[in-house]
């Protein structure tokens, strides 16, 4: 697979800011959206991936760091690699290298954290190896706000790592190096993850999803699936940081006398009145019916009113419209 330039694929410079790198995936990712693009469906589908690992990468500074100075080999930049024939040691000899047991804890937690949690398989005088948890991993998940209000489940796809089939997570074949993981013991494939909308869907939501991260190495447990959600404007809804905005459309005789009209909010469904006297273009904003806040609560949900003339009239609104025109014209001032 050819190598990708992620600041190529976001069209951002190298030292571009994280806000410049962030509003450059969201355009990119709205308009390269599966859902937008049904003519060529397939290739928007590639195409969006590309854009979203490139996000992935670019938005986390570490990442970002790696990838910086590694290059197309950040992902195994500084991985440690035993000696050939030191695959294996005794328990004994494990805990006499460092120390006896606490020492040997000690160690792995001031090199790799408490996070990276182990165990041994294999008694005294016996070899083993030491199980290791799997690293986790961090993925973004675009939905139009839309999709995100409509709630279920959805399923989606996210790069993995894999034990390697050829080897079986060794690394070797036959006391050589393996063709197929290069020495790495897991390949990288796509998974699919389903995955539930939660009632408090916000921008940047994330979400953490036990055991769909990378598999453990010699049998350890996988780790966690790091998924931050990245909601999307549509042709129905805009963001405005908590808030949404959202459009209805009346007659011109609605806006006049005030009606009720039903709109779909982040928390279901609100009946929004109308005042008579409404002008095109007004904004009628409902308290706390917008995206979840970090904090507590909800956002706001702003709605914008416009005023069109149903597609199809019938012979008699037509004539009262032709007549409304008449009457405004003749009157002082003339029609506006």
């Amino acid at each position: 697979m050819k190598f990708q330039d992620y600041y190529e694929v976001l069209g951002v410079d190298r030292d571009a800011s994280p806000e410049r790198i962030k509003k450059a995936y969201r355009k990119l990712a709205l308009k390269w959206h599966p859902d937008q693009n049904a003519s060529d469906k397939e290739a928007a589908e590639l195409r969006f991936k590309q854009i979203s690992e490139a996000y992935e990468v670019l938005s986390d500074p570490e990442k970002r760091k790696k990838f910086d100075r590694f290059g197309e080999h950040w992902e195994h930049g500084q991985e440690f690699e035993p000696p050939a024939g030191e695959s294996s040691m005794s328990r004994e000899e494990f805990e006499a290298a460092f120390g006896g047991a606490g020492g040997f804890s000690d160690f792995f937690r001031s090199a790799f954290g408490d996070d990276l949690r182990r165990d041994f398989a294999g008694g005294p005088g016996q070899h083993g190896r030491y199980r290791f948890r799997g690293a986790d991993v961090r993925a973004d998940l675009s939905l139009t706000v839309s999709d995100a209000l409509a709630g279920g489940s959805r399923e989606f796809q996210v790069p993995a790592r894999v034990g390697c089939p050829s080897c079986g997570g060794t690394g070797a074949l036959s006391q050589h190096v393996c063709p197929s993981c290069a020495g790495v013991g897991q390949v990288r494939r796509t998974k699919t993850v389903e995955l539930k909308v939660p009632a408090n869907v916000r921008d940047g939501l994330t979400l953490r999803l036990k055991g769909l991260g990378d598999p453990g190495g010699s049998g350890g447990e996988a780790g966690d699936l790091h998924l931050t959600l990245r909601l999307l404007d549509d042709e129905n809804y805009t963001i405005r940081g908590d808030d949404l905005e959202t459009n209805v459309t009346l007659t011109p005789w609605d806006a006049e006398n005030g009606t009720k009209v039903e709109v779909r909010t982040a928390r279901g469904t609100a009946t929004v009145d109308v005042p008579p006297g409404s002008r095109s273009g007004g904004l009628l904003r409902l308290r706390e019916q917008g995206l979840a806040k970090r904090s507590a609560g909800h956002g706001a949900l702003l709605v914008r009113l416009r005023i069109d003339l149903p597609k199809e009239l019938s012979a008699r609104q037509k004539e009262l419209l032709r007549e409304l025109g008449q009457v405004a014209a003749a009157e002082p001032g003339g029609a506006v």
